[in-house]
């Protein structure tokens, strides 16, 4: 029997600190007089953000602290999976919460808005964090302000400084084996590959009898762009014309790594890399769509009005949409895909070193 069974027992409310936690909702509008229903909803859906941004940065960190043990640990592979996975689920549960903030009218909003300048939801240091240790640092290198506490900018300047998700997947996949095994460079059996691909694509669009002279022009440029990007991926020079296009932020090697674990995600060594490399997609993914959600909520509840934090209020925040996206380089991978049944076979030895084999209870 443990000290506190002793003496007392553990109770719900105290367990969950709820008098603290259900005291905390303050209208501003109840200060000056005349409480506005809504705002109650307001400040109960932001702090349930507030608490699940908490919940992401506690995952994250578990996860950043895994990744920073080099070389990985491929027994952390499932773990970290697990995190993301969870931290997608959250994502989720934040985009359903805009349907109940929008339940306030625009009129209803009006009601208190003018008492929350200027706080706004820039000032969220916690999801700042986020975005910092997922990597946005790195993509949008620039100084942490935005009307924030000068102890909230060191912090976030503190943050900035250490190493992020998107810089510790970098190393992870530089590091990743396989790209050449013993007198087999893979690289060279994919050129072969795509050149083929590319040859049937052009027969293809030279032979289509329901194109117009111009629409083949146009599609035989576009594949030849195509080609052209194929040739940039696998030379280091050439990567540095796709970095500059903004295709990637990635070192090559990274990249290289990344397509392997696409095109070959049927081997079992590579289903869990390649379900990791998926959910950071999905986090990309989820955190896009969040924000321009936000920005379109922000349109119905100000029109064109200036936001509380002093932004253009929707337009702002719908420009910084596709700006904040941090593993933009795993979509555009799919440019480089190829069909199943054109990837090059792989050596013997190579595929048993991505596979388990087992007889019985020896290996083999």
């Amino acid at each position: 029997m443990n000290e506190r069974s002793k003496t007392q027992e553990l109770y719900y409310a105290d367990y969950l600190q709820l008098p603290r936690l259900l005291d905390s909702q303050l209208p501003e509008s109840r200060r000056h007089g005349r409480e506005a229903h809504d705002e109650m909803l307001f400040i109960v859906t932001h702090q349930t953000y507030e608490l699940w941004f908490k919940q992401i940065l506690h995952e994250l960190k578990s996860v950043l602290a895994a990744f920073a043990v080099a070389p990985l640990d491929e027994h952390s592979i499932g773990v970290i999976v697990a995190r993301l996975e969870r931290i997608i689920a959250i994502q989720k549960v934040l985009n359903q919460q805009i349907d109940v903030l929008e339940t306030i009218t625009p009129l209803d909003f009006l009601d208190f808005r003018d008492y929350l300048i200027p706080a706004s939801g820039f000032q969220s240091v916690q999801f700042r964090e986020i975005e910092l240790r997922l990597g946005l640092g790195v993509h949008l290198p620039q100084p942490v302000t935005g009307r924030l506490r000068s102890e909230d900018v060191a912090y976030l300047g503190k943050v900035a400084g250490e190493s992020s998700l998107f810089q510790q997947v970098d190393a992870w996949l530089a590091r990743m084996p396989f790209l050449k095994f013993e007198d087999y460079d893979f690289w060279e059996s994919y050129r072969e590959a795509v050149k083929v691909m590319l040859a049937r694509d052009k027969r293809s669009i030279e032979e289509n009898p329901l194109f117009s002279e111009a629409e083949r022009r146009a599609q035989l440029i576009e594949l030849d762009n195509t080609r052209r990007k194929f040739e940039y991926l696998l030379d280091p020079t050439g990567f540095e014309r796709l970095k500059a296009q903004g295709l990637f932020h990635l070192r090559q090697t990274s990249v290289l790594s990344a397509l392997f674990i696409q095109l070959y995600r049927d081997e079992p060594i590579l289903h869990l890399p390649f379900r990791l490399l998926s959910h950071l997609m999905d986090i990309d993914e989820l955190f896009t769509a969040w924000r321009s959600r936000h920005a379109l909520m922000a349109q119905r509840m100000l029109g064109s009005k200036i936001g509380t934090g002093g932004s253009s209020g929707h337009d702002y925040l719908q420009q910084t949409v596709d700006k904040k996206r941090i593993f933009k380089d795993l979509f555009n991978l799919s440019t480089f895909l190829i069909p199943r049944s054109s990837l090059p076979a792989l050596p013997r030895r190579l595929k048993q070193s991505l596979d388990f084999h087992f007889t019985g209870e020896r290996c083999v």
